[in-house]
């Protein structure tokens, strides 16, 4: 059943993004261009999304287990650090250079555009050099 929900979430999650058009590079890239054609529209998609998610995610902080009665697992840590700036700025150069961010390169994946597989690979690759460095930095 977990499996069934997690497609429907995914699937639910891909439908939001097209409709939005955050799996569009260029709707993204003039969303992030303030001092020209800048499109706000996006702003609202994220707006919403908070507001959405806003009551859900403080009721879910007070559970000890999730709906599917899997222990809960919410970041606790809260502080700024130079990982989380750095992360922080990689995820921004990289989504201004491409105007795609994960979720929509995952749904641009059915397009088979060579723009979408290239971004996924150096997204995977990225995630591998992650753990690998994590890996030699806990031991």
């Amino acid at each position: 059943m977990a499996k069934v929900s997690a497609f429907f979430a995914g699937l639910l999650f891909g439908l939001g993004l097209l409709l939005a058009g955050m799996a569009n590079p260029a709707k993204v890239l003039a969303f992030l261009d303030l001092a020209g054609a800048w499109d706000p529209s996006l702003a609202l998609v994220m707006v919403g999304a908070i507001a959405v998610v806003a009551i859900p995610m403080r009721w879910a902080g007070k559970q000890e287990r999730s709906l599917s009665g899997a222990h809960m697992q919410l970041p606790a840590k809260r502080a700024v650090d130079a990982r989380l700036i750095g992360g922080s700025l990689l995820f921004g150069v990289g989504w201004g250079i491409a105007g795609i961010c994960p979720g929509p390169g995952v749904v641009l994946l059915l397009t088979w555009h060579w723009q979408a597989l290239l971004f996924v690979a150096a997204m995977l690759a990225g995630m591998y050099l992650f753990t690998v460095l994590q890996g030699q930095r806990s031991s």
